[in-house]
């Protein structure tokens, strides 16, 4: 399995209603240092109907200003439609944070 396809597994992990940081998806694809291959492997998502990558976020819980999928509030739209909650600064609230396994 190359590097795209266990970062596209470990995304598939993320249940509906929760979000993971970038840092978090490289850690668990076998390499920590690849954070910014996960933005970019997210952003070439071949098949967004079954890898949610709108799940992931970075780890300030901010969601991305230039979402590969329709726009910079697609990405929030969506997780709310999944049931995440923001603060009143934009981040999603810590409880929404898991760590996927």
């Amino acid at each position: 399995m190359n590097t795209f396809e266990q970062i596209y597994a470990v995304v598939q992990t993320i249940p509906r209603g929760k979000v993971t940081s970038y840092g978090q998806v490289a850690r668990l694809a076998g390499n920590p240092r690849l954070a910014r291959v996960v933005g970019y492997a997210l952003h070439v998502n071949p098949d967004p109907a079954h890898i949610p990558c709108y799940r992931v976020v970075n780890r300030f819980g901010e969601v991305s200003e230039a979402f590969a999928f329709g726009g910079g509030n697609a990405q929030r739209d969506m997780l709310e439609a999944d049931g995440v909650e923001f603060d009143e600064n934009g981040r999603v609230k810590k409880e929404f944070f898991i760590s996927v396994k």
